[in-house]
């Protein structure tokens, strides 16, 4: 959608329409000394200039409606006409299903559009109708996967009218076409989250899903963070899950496999809750964090060595703190 195109050679400008010659257009007005002057064509200026009238008028009638339409084929973005659409559609009666045909021809020229899905929203609410919902993001996430209007616009829809029953099937669909999906796995935690609940067991799917996730591709940051969101509901938390625990070090002793930074970022985390937690071990201890600190610096991770030489700082100052109080405790003990 756009200002020019083969429409506009059959395009009559309103101010040659005799049957608005009654209104008077209402021009841009850019103040004084405007910083920046944006050029029109001759069509979105007339257009526009029409719109200003009717709105200074507050006229409603099919002919603003139109108008509007021409309005929003010239700029998709425009907040105020779609409000103002919404505001004749109300004062006309005007039928809602053929409106909700008119904005799915909008969406597929212009999917990424927040205005465009903020009114097919307030059209679902006024028809209390999600029927057709599911299938036009469904159509939309096709197209372009992250699409994030498209996912927003899903999920209320999910939310506000119990759609959960197949969710779970089409976002395992998603995943398995791109397991780095991340908006896919955004939509699993969230089915997950308001609907199925954190229960012991679903906990526990959740992570052994994630960690065969992670068999597969080992550097596929969507799926470990999918893990950590997961054990924040995991009463045990990160350090305490043994079937986590015992996969990040069979990965991490798996010479054949390059070392992942998110794996050792994961490691990093379960010492750091170990230490907080008072459960130190020799492999989750402040030793250990600060070996593989080093390592994402030096190596794995290098574009970030700055920050984890910080992490590693951190580190060392426990470490610090441990070792001066262990010394302290020998030295009371042979006293």
């Amino acid at each position: 959608m756009s200002d020019s195109g083969d429409s506009d050679v059959s395009f009559v400008l309103y101010k040659e329409r005799p049957e608005w010659r009654d209104v008077v257009p209402v021009r841009e007005d850019d103040g004084p000394n405007p910083v920046v002057v944006i050029a029109h064509s001759e069509k979105f200026e007339d257009v526009y200039d029409y719109f200003r009238a009717i709105l200074k008028s507050n006229e409603k009638s099919e002919r603003a409606l139109q108008l509007t339409k021409e309005a929003v084929e010239l700029n998709p973005a425009n907040y105020t006409v779609w409000q103002y659409r919404r505001d004749l559609l109300k004062a006309l009666g005007t039928d809602l299903r053929s409106e909700l045909d008119y904005v799915e021809s909008v969406i597929r020229h212009s999917p990424k559009n927040y205005q465009v899905w903020h009114h097919r929203r307030v059209l679902v609410e006024w028809l209390k109708d999600p029927s057709l919902e599911l299938e036009l993001t469904g159509d939309a996430l096709l197209q372009d996967p992250k699409n994030y209007h498209a996912w927003q616009h899903r999920q209320w829809v999910i939310k506000t009218f119990g759609l959960y029953d197949h969710e779970m099937e089409f976002v395992e669909n998603l995943i398995v076409e791109d397991v780095r999906n991340n908006s896919a796995w955004n939509q699993r935690y969230f089915v997950v989250n308001n609907h199925l609940g954190w229960s012991d067991l679903n906990v526990q799917k959740e992570v052994c899903y994630a960690l065969e996730k992670i068999k597969f591709i080992k550097n596929n940051e969507s799926a470990w963070n999918y893990l950590r969101g997961v054990l924040l509901h995991d009463k045990r938390g990160l350090s305490g899950n043994a079937v986590v625990t015992n996969f990040c070090e069979e990965l991490y002793r798996n010479k054949s496999v390059s070392h992942s930074p998110y794996l050792l970022a994961f490691m990093i985390d379960i010492c750091d809750e170990a230490i907080k937690k008072g459960e130190i071990s020799s492999l989750h201890g402040p030793e250990r964090a600060i070996e593989l600190c080093h390592a994402l610096a030096t190596k794995y991770d290098k574009i970030r060595c700055k920050y984890w030489n910080y992490v590693s700082e951190k580190f060392k100052k426990v470490k610090k703190e441990l070792d001066e109080k262990a010394e302290k405790e020998k030295t009371e003990l042979e006293d």
